[in-house]
């Protein structure tokens, strides 16, 4: 069972230096306490307290999925044969084990999960459907949706 992690008390000058990476997690330490007025030691004490604490969990750099040969985006809808808990635990392994998905969620209501995978292709589309869901433990059902065009992705959350 995943135990919650207890919100931390944010001040206005986290919220900025948080805007800030979000935005630009490559700004040097010197350019983002300019940007949130602090002097750069407080500001790289602030980002420090901010990584220990689990705020900042960790920095990537973000692809473009077609500069990469990856021109189409799946959500599928995943139902499980059982929601037993060794089920789902099997489900979720073998997903971590998938470097094809990009994004698996649990969710509530009439469905068990739903996974995300970017492909280059009608061919490589299928091959996810033929080869790679049908190899997940407790698959029993999936309904995939096809993007059309992204209106708005964000990693930003707000704070």
């Amino acid at each position: 069972m995943p135990t919650r992690t207890p919100e931390l008390q944010l001040d206005a000058i986290d919220r900025a230096i948080l805007t800030e990476l979000q935005a630009d997690g490559r700004l040097s330490n010197q350019a983002l306490a300019a940007r949130v007025h602090l002097s750069p030691s407080a500001c790289l004490r602030r980002v420090k307290a901010l990584e220990d604490s689990g705020v900042i969990s960790h920095y990537v750099a973000l692809l473009n999925p077609k500069a990469v040969g990856r021109h189409g985006t799946s959500y599928t809808i995943i139902n499980l044969e059982s929601t037993q808990t060794a089920q789902l635990e099997a489900f979720e392994r073998a997903v971590r084990e998938t470097p094809e998905i990009l994004d698996c969620v649990y969710v509530a209501g009439a469905n068990d999960y739903l996974v995300r995978f970017a492909y280059r292709d009608a061919e490589d589309l299928e091959r996810f459907h033929t080869e790679v869901l049908p190899r997940l433990p407790g698959v029993v059902r999936s309904n995939s949706m096809l993007v059309l065009r992204t209106v708005k992705k964000t990693t930003a959350l707000p704070v």
